[in-house]
């Protein structure tokens, strides 16, 4: 196969994100396949991350198995957050009676801890709190992915106080801007940072709620045309939700879906222009989008399973994204470099104003 330089944009999801742990790992197989630039968010930032630390350690094939070394390690460990240990774990911070233990035993763990989320800040826990995801980004086999080697990284987060999108890259990827990326707030406190633009100590949300994954950093016109979106958040569900979990799922991937929609209904416009000839002589990039994606897989979980990364859950969710990634190869590695494989005209078909 010819060589081929592509970008990636990683979605965030929580534990969804061992999809495309299982995307990643396919991708990285292939020698002929370079990754020009990696803009993720949330799980996907710490998925970016994992990939960029093995990459620019070492070159060619070392880089990659280095990559895949991070990547295992990443979810391997996130997954050891999702026992009773974590259930043990806010007991301990929140003390209650315990026939109130029992209850809470008998019901969904991912339920529980949605539930306290809405009482208990994250706040509230004192100096007991601690951001479990640092240490697991700090002991990376290969946790240097905060340098000018190998693919570019942009990691985004969203700035607290200006409600704007903030996007890291180069040596601003520090431990500190992965975990802003990934902050929800309802799970962790904000992370600060001291933001050069502002010359202030900036407070930083999860990135999902402006940019999931951002698009623009990749318009650059050193990188390559192509950028290739790893789907967490299904785009269709058929059938209206009606039950109060249904509804509350569909408007967290509906509310992390919104960036992402509105990045390419402003490609597809950027296309139409390109199609009449009316940015011949402005120099404008003309992206080429493809997606890898399992909606049916997606449609088959709900949103609180993002809280709650279960080994069996990782498992599934990684052989998925390497099944995904296998059929994008097979049906569309010739059409890498060379034309879309996303009709974004027919995504937003319909989608226009009514009157």
């Amino acid at each position: 196969m010819k060589e081929k330089h592509i970008n990636l944009a990683l979605q965030g999801g929580g534990a969804h994100g061992a999809f495309a742990w299982g995307v990643l790992d396919r991708l990285l197989q292939e020698d002929w396949l370079h990754l020009a630039a990696i803009s993720g968010t949330s799980a996907g930032a710490l998925n970016a991350a994992a990939v960029k630390g093995g990459l620019s350690c070492h070159s060619g094939p070392a880089g990659r198995r280095a990559a895949q070394r991070n990547l295992e390690y990443l979810w391997n460990e996130v997954c050891q957050l999702s026992d009773n240990r974590l259930v043990r774990w806010m007991h301990s911070l929140m003390p209650m009676p315990r026939g109130m233990h029992r209850l809470t035993e008998m019901f969904s763990p991912a339920a529980w801890l949605d539930g306290l989320s809405r009482i208990f800040s994250p706040y509230d826990y004192g100096p007991f709190y601690v951001n479990p995801l640092g240490p697991v980004l700090r002991e990376l086999p290969y946790p240097d992915f905060g340098n000018d080697r190998g693919p570019e990284l942009f990691v985004t987060a969203t700035n607290v106080r200006t409600g704007r999108i903030r996007v890291f890259t180069r040596k601003a990827v520090t431990t500190d801007a992965v975990l802003a990326s990934a902050c929800l707030p309802t799970l962790f406190r904000a992370v600060e940072i001291q933001d050069t633009d502002t010359g202030q100590l900036e407070a930083f949300w999860d990135g999902g709620f402006t940019g999931n994954p951002a698009l623009f950093p990749l318009y650059r016109q050193e990188l390559p045309r192509d950028i290739v979106i790893v789907n967490i958040n299904p785009l269709m569900r058929d059938g209206v939700p009606r039950t109060p979990v249904e509804i509350s799922d569909r408007v967290n991937e509906v509310s992390f879906n919104s960036s992402l929609m509105a990045e390419l209904r402003a490609i597809n416009f950027v296309k139409r222009l390109h199609a009449e000839q009316r940015l011949t002589s402005r120099g404008m990039k003309n992206p080429l989008i493809h997606m890898i994606l399992d909606d049916t897989l997606m449609n088959d979980l709900n949103a609180r399973s993002k809280m709650m990364p279960a080994p069996g859950l990782m498992a599934r969710m990684k052989e998925a994204g390497q099944v995904s990634a296998d059929t994008f190869l097979n049906d569309h590695a010739d059409a890498l470099n060379v034309q879309d494989t996303v009709d974004l005209s027919e995504l937003f078909r319909g989608s226009g104003v009514v009157g």
